[in-house]
């Protein structure tokens, strides 16, 4: 769409006018941002971005994050604009309310046209880097006919000032994603006022340096970012376009100004906006002509849609119904018998093995069974048992491959895993140390709030890591995971319970799953195979008692073992006793009300184990039970040591029992 001068003014004024009445009206929210950026996000949406406002879903549709999340009005505005059913005016009038389509910050499956969640920033940034990824690998698959779009941003001097910001376009950098493109808002204001109080770094050549395509243009000449945007799609690079603009453009008095970047302008304040900017309007009055051209940009995308559907229904049965199984989310129709063979296999083989190579096992028969997973870690393939042989590596030179070296960015990963979950096709899994959650605890939080099937292997967990000591051994980490919203953490005890974790984990397709796994060796203990997914329970009996049971002892991962060492000696004591292993509170809380009551036996003395902070498991056992568990640090030494000097032994949980049954 060729638009005059004039036109385009009117369009670009339609975004500024919507964003500074829908913030003043809630008496909360940021209208500087969208004002300032309202001309860039013209040119981008009325003559570059690929979409159709009728098929919001489109698989091939340009995918548009607005990291700058705070500035949700402009995308709000965009979308009401566009023609989008998921934002009407009333939507608009009801910004920030409860129950509406708009809330403060963009949220994914709130919104239809939002991608992604933002508002955290720098998220958006890095998660679209995971999007970039997943169109190259797809693309790669499937060929640039069916998979062919590019991912757009626009991100802040708060993006960029954020250390994920580093970490995700050193990674973009190095893969060379030529179709991510980032608008930079670089209009020198933050909250506090001027960005110079805090920032004398050069964005610009920091991600020359990473390999990027680097522009600078005025933000308010449209067709100087006409001209950037498209020198951007002829580069091979990823590219940061550096736009210069003016917060709260035609403002008159907070224009320029920390003033406008998170308080309502003020009734006079947008009075002199409309008047500077021409804009004879009333509040949330859009004219005609202004929403006709708005709504001819919106349905631009539909041939182009229609044309890739014929191109799709032109390809083969088989290769069309899997690329719709893919972009659907279903796992393959055969996953429950590699489900099945797998659990059989490590029941007939019995390995004394870590969890996190049992886990390895697992991937060398899900990755050949589901082609859509990719994985990767943070610089510890080999120590986390992330890498499978058969999975070629995902590079520059090759797009196809499925395994990917994140390097040492576990925040930077954890991010890009969400934004190939988003985009569809792709079921991620990436791997580091389960201290190191910590770094990627803002985008676990995203993709719990967002619904996505990430998938992150977190091994070393708990201090039966041995020598490491304090600093990689977490104690918090379990308990900290556990309070997490819609988080699977799973914590399997041997084998089996790591062949079943991962086919729940991969099966989980609106939450994602945290998978915290041994250094160390664990015992076999599921001696029999069932067809039955056990830990999909939760909670369930691995070792019953040899009578009706006095004593239940409670424990996940490593400790079950300990666990059930107790349970023999308490049973030589005369102590019927029954194990239970919890391999993922989350499960068992979805249980019907009997089946809890029936794990929860509260006619047992109850008595629970882990190697980790105790607190939580009052759950399980009462306000008279016992944890055995670690309140303190952990310390350098083997792993056996530690055991003995925290105190996470078969004995101190038989005392534990023992103490409460002489009550009883």
């Amino acid at each position: 769409m060729e638009l005059t001068v004039t036109h385009h003014n009117d369009l670009a004024n339609a975004i500024r006018a919507l964003s500074m009445d829908a913030v003043e009206q809630a008496q909360s929210g940021h209208p500087g941002m969208p004002m300032g950026m309202a001309d860039v996000a013209t040119v981008l949406f009325t003559r570059f971005l690929k979409y159709d406002s009728q098929t919001p879903d489109w698989p091939d549709r340009d995918r548009f994050v607005l990291s700058a999340g705070h500035g949700s009005m402009l995308l709000y505005s965009l979308l009401h604009l566009t023609g989008y059913a998921s934002v009407s005016l009333d939507d608009i009038k009801s910004f920030r309310q409860f129950g509406s389509s708009t809330p403060g910050h963009p949220e994914y499956r709130h919104t239809a046209g939002v991608e992604t969640t933002t508002g955290p920033l720098g998220q958006g940034l890095a998660t679209a880097v995971g999007m970039a990824l997943a169109e190259r690998h797809l693309a790669a698959k499937y060929g640039s006919e069916i998979v062919d779009h590019r991912t757009y941003v626009i991100a802040s001097d708060g993006d960029l000032m954020e250390g994920v910001s580093h970490e995700a376009g050193a990674l973009a950098g190095h893969l060379g994603l030529g179709r991510l493109i980032v608008l930079y808002d670089d209009n020198g204001i933050s909250i506090d006022g001027p960005t110079s109080l805090s920032m004398s770094d050069d964005h610009q050549a920091r991600f020359r340096s990473y390999g990027w395509d680097v522009r600078a243009v005025d933000g308010h000449d449209p067709e100087a970012v006409a001209k950037a945007i498209e020198a951007a799609i002829a580069t091979p690079q990823p590219s940061l376009i550096a736009c210069r603009t003016t917060i709260a453009f035609g403002a008159p008095k907070k224009a320029g100004t920390a003033a406008s970047h998170g308080s309502p302008l003020g009734k006079e304040e947008i009075q002199g906006a409309r008047e500077q900017l021409g804009w004879r309007h009333d509040p949330f009055v859009l004219p005609n002509e202004v929403v006709s051209a708005w709504r001819e940009a919106g349905r631009r995308g539909a041939p182009l849609r229609a044309a890739w559907q014929e191109r799709l229904n032109a390809l083969p049965a088989t290769v069309r119904s899997d690329f719709a199984r893919r972009i659907s989310g279903k796992l393959p129709p055969d996953f429950d018998a590699a489900v099945a063979d797998l659990k059989k296999s490590m029941v007939e083989k019995a390995p004394k093995l870590a969890t996190r190579q049992s886990s390895q096992l697992a991937l060398e028969s899900f990755t050949a069974a589901v082609p859509e997973i990719v994985g990767g870690s943070a610089d510890l393939s080999g120590s986390n048992g992330t890498v499978v042989a058969a999975l070629p590596i995902l590079n520059r030179e090759d797009y196809g491959g499925r395994y990917i070296h994140y390097g040492v960015r576990e925040h930077g990963m954890a991010a890009a895993m969400n934004g190939m979950a988003l985009h569809g096709g792709v079921i991620p899994y990436g791997g580091t140390f389960l201290v190191f959650t910590d770094y990627c605890r803002p985008a676990i939080r995203l993709a719990a709030l967002m619904g996505v099937r990430s998938i992150f292997v977190m091994t070393h967990d708990s201090i039966g890591l041995g020598e490491d000591g304090p600093t990689h051994q977490p104690i918090e980490h379990l308990a900290s995971l556990r309070a997490m919203p819609n988080v699977h953490l799973f914590r399997p005890a041997d084998a089996v319970e790591v062949a079943e974790c991962w086919a729940l984990a991969l099966a989980t397709v609106e939450t994602p799953s945290v998978l915290a796994l041994t250094r160390q060796s664990v015992p076999p203990l599921r001696h029999t195979h069932v067809e039955e997914n056990l830990c999909a329970r939760g909670a369930y009996v691995i070792a019953p008692s040899n009578g009706k049971p006095e004593a239940t002892i409670y424990a996940s991962g490593s400790e079950v073992a300990i666990a059930v060492q107790a349970r023999d000696r308490l049973q030589g004591q005369g102590i019927p006793t029954q194990v239970v292993s919890v391999p993922c509170w989350e499960l068992f809380d979805e249980q019907p009300p009997a089946y809890r009551e029936q794990i929860i036996d509260r006619s047992t003395v109850r008595v629970a184990v882990e190697a980790a902070s105790p607190f939580g498991w009052e759950r399980f056992v009462g306000e008279d039970g016992a944890v055995v568990g670690i309140s303190t640090f952990g310390a350098s030494a083997p792993a056996e040591k530690l055991y003995d000097v925290f105190g996470v032994t078969a004995e101190n949980v038989v005392q534990a029992v023992l103490r409460r049954a002489s009550k009883a």
